[in-house]
């Protein structure tokens, strides 16, 4: 991903597991959104639409606004991608590939108390060394 970046441009959708701090990334789509638009940066936060398309193959294009992300996984669920739910694991599938997901910056945007916030981690293991924001260094946002 990152030599086609640096060779060919901007790709479609992006490896979000290929940064070594995605939150630094994360935070980069976010100042270039509030840029762009004259927004304060503290008043912008993410939004996430899990999409149909499985994999940076199947992104015809980048988004208008915000960054397509893909090569996550889910660990104990799945997405189920009939009813558009997180629904149980099949059996003996231990990880399930979520399709990719709109990061969609928005203003004073709130979390509807109604939907699941997933934790999205580094890797398979929940646990880290606590940061200086009193979050662990393996965490990574609420999807």
């Amino acid at each position: 991903m990152f030599r086609n970046w640096l060779t060919e441009g901007p790709p479609n959708g992006f490896w979000l597991s290929g940064f070594f701090f995605p939150q630094g990334f994360m935070t980069g789509c976010l100042q270039t959104h509030a840029r762009q638009h004259k927004i304060p940066i503290d008043k912008l936060t993410f939004a996430f639409d899990i999409m149909k398309e499985e994999g940076l193959e199947d992104l015809a294009e980048p988004p208008e606004e915000g960054m397509y992300i893909h090569g996550m996984f889910m660990d104990g669920a799945r997405w189920n991608r009939e009813d558009q739910i997180i629904d149980d694991q099949f059996p003996a599938v231990l990880y399930d590939k979520v399709p990719c997901v709109h990061f969609r910056p928005m203003v004073d945007y709130k979390i509807d108390p109604e939907q699941y916030t997933a934790p999205l981690y580094k890797t398979s293991e929940r646990k880290g060394v606590l940061s200086t924001t009193g979050q662990s260094t393996n965490f990574v946002i609420g999807v």
